[in-house]
């Protein structure tokens, strides 16, 4: 009999599952607002407006982007783990990453509740 030890923080199940779930949400707010995108009676600056002038709209929109920055993430942070070598240079990467993604999710929110 082979008795497996199993170390780690086992963070493969958990992002997998945050992928998922993720994914999951970014598919629902995509079909709902295209529903509501096409279902508006003409695509100008004043429907569109009022379609985001609800809090509801703007939130959901907002955690689509966190969703999918937080999707973006485990995507790229496993592609560093799993092609680049170098300890520094994928430090660099995780480090460069994480800037662009939280200073990409500040930039949604700004344009968001800039309306």
């Amino acid at each position: 009999m082979v008795k497996r030890i199993v170390v780690g923080a086992h963070y493969g199940l958990r992002d997998w599952i945050a992928q998922r779930a993720t994914a999951v949400f970014m598919v629902v707010y995509t079909v709902l607002f295209a529903a509501a995108a096409l279902g508006l009676p003409e695509m100008t600056y004043d429907t569109w407006s009022g379609l985001f002038g609800g809090g509801l709209v703007r939130f959901f929109t907002f955690l689509f982007f966190l969703a999918l920055f937080y999707h973006a993430w485990i995507g790229v942070r496993d592609i560093y783990m799993d092609y680049v070598k170098p300890v520094g240079v994928r430090l660099f990467l995780h480090v460069v990453t994480i800037f662009l993604l939280v200073g990409y999710a500040g930039w949604a929110a700004q344009i968001l509740w800039r309306l």
